[in-house]
């Protein structure tokens, strides 16, 4: 497994003084990106041979936030190649090995000039070295969306939403999100399925159900067509 060690900051916690979902998702992100570059496999790679990796689900499941200045460990492994498809683990641990949270994604590899899924080439799958997937309660990545939910007010798709692909970061849906989640609302769970993209100026619309211990938000467009699901469940849940 691929890592990198850090420490909990002020600015990724919430007013408990926890590491938040949306910091989470972005030590994630990071480590993936870290190790792209490291294989010479990252931003420049993809942007000269006209590629792009799209994440298509997530599955993040935390056993306990860290809180400020907790010093982590933060890993990914790559351990599925099928098609256009990758598959990837990702951890959060203790600095003596514990697990804080483990996520499972999906990837799917884009041609940027014609926007077809392609396959990854062999030098891509020499230095994405597989490995043995991670032990986890692997959830479908199909969301069901409640019946019954409220239509929210629209959001407009900012710049400071785009990362350097130019469309919505898959973390920036997440966020967006969360926003619709009761105070106190102790996730355990997150689930994220990835439709389509969004570019600025796009306007999403929130629908928002909500059960007991479970909301699923999705952002749609006008026609209801959603770009993204979005399903967290509270901790008594799992």
């Amino acid at each position: 497994m691929y890592t990198f060690d850090s420490r909990i900051r002020f600015s990724e916690v919430d007013s408990e003084e926890k590491l938040t979902m949306s910091s989470l998702l972005k030590y994630f992100q990071d480590c993936s990106t870290f190790q792209s570059e490291d294989i010479g496999l990252g931003v420049d790679y993809l942007r000269e041979h006209h590629r792009v990796w799209v994440l298509s689900s997530w599955q993040i499941v935390v056993e306990k936030y860290p809180r400020l200045c907790d010093r982590v460990k933060v890993g990914t492994l790559p351990y599925d190649f099928k098609g256009f498809l990758g598959s990837r683990n990702f951890a959060m641990l203790t600095e003596d090995g514990q697990y804080l949270a483990k996520a499972n994604s999906l990837w799917s590899l884009l041609d940027t000039q014609t926007g077809r899924p392609v396959m990854p080439d062999d030098l891509t799958r020499e230095r994405y070295v597989l490995e043995e997937k991670l032990p986890m309660d692997y959830a479908p990545r199909k969301i069901v969306i409640p019946e019954g939910g409220v239509q929210e007010e629209p959001v407009v798709v900012k710049r400071h939403h785009l990362d350097t692909n130019h469309h919505v970061n898959n973390g920036q849906y997440v966020n967006m999100a969360s926003e619709y989640l009761p105070a106190g609302f102790d996730v355990r769970q997150m689930r994220a399925e990835y439709k389509m993209q969004a570019f600025l100026d796009d306007v999403l619309y929130p629908y928002v159900a909500a059960e007991k211990d479970k909301y699923v938000i999705s952002l749609t467009d006008q026609a209801g067509k959603p770009y993204v699901v979005v399903e967290f469940l509270r901790r008594e849940e799992i």
